[in-house]
């Protein structure tokens, strides 16, 4: 793989999908529709996952590919691959809260080494650079070429002050038992996958998810978290999160700066 070229591919991507999705977002009305799980889905979602899965298999055409909105690509059994969520946050975006992703990233051998998140009605931009480090594009952003960016790195955390960020839509009693048996300074609640873009900027120390998620919700977040110096580990024995696994479906984890003192729920 090149990642110079994935870089720029999966940055230029994601820009143009954000452009799509605030067209429809800032519209007097879109269709919602229910999937076969009852989730939602747009056609910010189907316009954004056309473009981005066509742009992917035009520039790297030998790559498997595995994309929310594509059924037939759940069947995929690889280690190494293409991963996309077009729209991360789709409740946040029928709500027109803003706090949605535009997701994709590369697995390899089971982790996610390389990733974007963009999150257009933020003007919030993050990605590994070609080396695997994690950035901030400080917009206006430009999409033929990268414009101003910073690294990012995890806080080196105080375990008598956390800081904890929590999802906005999946809150619930077991997530609050788990943040409780922590020392916490401040809890934040978010969308989609700027969660694990929080801790990897240093805005938040520990991410715990106690429910559902995929593959595709996690992985370009997931990435830059581990661009920026940041782990991912299963809740119930804080082994790494792999990718790849049957149905691309995880079980429950905590995205966190190595600093924090973990704790067994």
């Amino acid at each position: 793989m090149n990642y110079s070229e994935l870089t720029i591919v999966l940055r230029r991507l994601a820009l143009e999908a954000g452009d799509k999705i605030m067209a429809i977002y800032e519209a007097d009305d879109f269709e919602v529709k229910s999937k076969s799980d009852d989730s939602p889905v747009t056609e910010a979602d189907e316009a954004a996952d056309a473009l981005i899965s066509a742009g992917l298999r035009a520039a790297f055409p030998d790559m498997p590919l595995v994309t929310e909105e594509q059924a037939d690509s759940h069947d995929l059994d690889a280690m190494t691959f293409l991963i996309v969520d077009p729209l991360d946050g789709t409740k946040e975006f029928v709500k027109r809260r803003g706090d949605f992703t535009v997701n994709i990233a590369l697995v390899e051998d089971g982790v996610p080494t390389r990733g974007v998140v963009y999150a257009p009605a933020r003007g919030r931009m993050f990605y590994t650079d070609s080396v695997g480090n994690s950035v901030e594009e400080i917009g206006p952003f430009d999409k033929a070429a990268p414009g101003e960016t910073k690294r990012i790195r995890v806080s080196e955390p105080d375990n008598a002050a956390l800081l904890v960020v929590a999802s906005k839509s999946h809150r619930d009693q077991a997530t609050d038992d788990y943040i409780n048996l922590y020392e916490v300074a401040d809890a934040k609640s978010a969308g989609s996958s700027l969660k694990f873009c929080l801790v990897a900027t240093g805005e938040a120390d520990i991410y715990p998810r106690l429910g559902r998620t995929m593959e595709w919700d996690t992985a370009a977040g997931h990435a830059v978290l581990n661009g920026a110096g940041g782990r991912v580990v299963r809740f119930d024995d804080h082994t790494p999160l792999a990718y790849g696994k049957e149905g691309f479906a995880n079980p429950f984890f905590i995205a966190y700066a190595p600093g924090v003192e973990l704790k067994q729920g």
